[in-house]
């Protein structure tokens, strides 16, 4: 996550949300101001000192849910993020390329973003502000914190004056989201699976047989003709998913399938129980 902010978002002045981004905004905003810090007040005490109060806060309205995990990453990602500027300081990993360091400033954020969340931890700043006006509303956290995370990349644009930075800002909060998304859930996904067919009898061979999968016959009836029918809800991973359709389509091409993402399959040839 810092190697995100330090190589690719902070020196092209990307403001993607949240305290960092703020922090980024103070950081060149105060460059020459500080004797004891000419290049700027640093990226990672400031989010740190914003985060410290934001925590508190929390933790009175919200109850202690943020837990020692929260604090520790806190304090890690705001250290490891000041140490790698003083050893590489403001200069872009990538020269001239303010998207492409838009794209892996946002996966890198993402994944440790991802990782945290996984620990079940938080990254603190502005999900704290979005879990309080959560608490007060009747609006959803994840378009809470799109606003939150908007109104910062605003005050980027105010600093700034240039209307690159929020474009560039809502491509990281974009990507971002969905490489915690990718973290969380794997990126390797099982895919559900209703099927309606004619071909019911061949279909449930070729699953047990050739695929050596499980799978779940429900009685369903149609609503345009009240034809009575076996409808197949079965789990296959992306091979076997391939292997299925090639063989429907051979079968009956009037089939009907739902394909959808499986994140998390527990039971037998999947994911065991004790892995939740």
């Amino acid at each position: 996550m810092a190697a995100g902010y330090v190589f690719f978002i902070s020196p092209y002045k990307i403001v993607p949300g949240g305290v960092f981004g703020i922090s980024i905004v103070i950081h060149y905003l105060t460059v020459g101001i500080f004797s004891w810090a000419p290049e700027g007040l640093p990226i990672g005490i400031m989010g740190l000192i914003m985060n410290i109060p934001l925590t508190i806060l929390g933790v009175k309205i919200l109850g202690p849910k943020f837990g020692v995990k929260t604090v520790v990453g806190m304090i890690l990602v705001s250290g490891f993020i000041d140490l790698q500027t003083y050893f590489w300081g403001d200069k872009p990993l990538v020269e001239n390329d303010p998207l492409l360091a838009a794209i892996f400033g946002g996966v890198l954020v993402g994944f440790g973003l991802g990782l945290i969340f996984k620990s079940k931890a938080t990254s603190g700043g502005s999900d704290i502000i979005a879990m309080i006006i959560a608490k007060y509303t009747r609006q959803s956290l994840g378009q809470l914190l799109i606003y939150v995370d908007s109104v910062i990349v605003i005050v980027g644009l105010i600093a700034f004056g240039d209307w690159k930075i929020p474009l560039y800002s809502w491509i990281v909060i974009f990507i971002t989201g969905k490489v915690i998304d990718a973290t969380m859930q794997g990126i390797n996904y099982n895919k559900a699976l209703f099927i309606i067919s004619d071909k019911y009898e061949e279909i449930r061979v070729k699953i047990l047989t050739d695929l050596s999968r499980g799978a779940t016959a429900i009685p369903v009836k149609g609503m345009y003709e009240g034809q009575e029918r076996n409808m197949i809800f079965v789990n296959l991973n992306r091979r076997e998913l391939a292997i299925l359709q090639q063989f429907i389509w051979e079968v009956d091409k009037d089939a009907f399938l739902t394909v959808f993402d499986a994140y998390d399959v527990f039971g037998e040839g999947f994911k065991p129980l004790s892995e939740n």
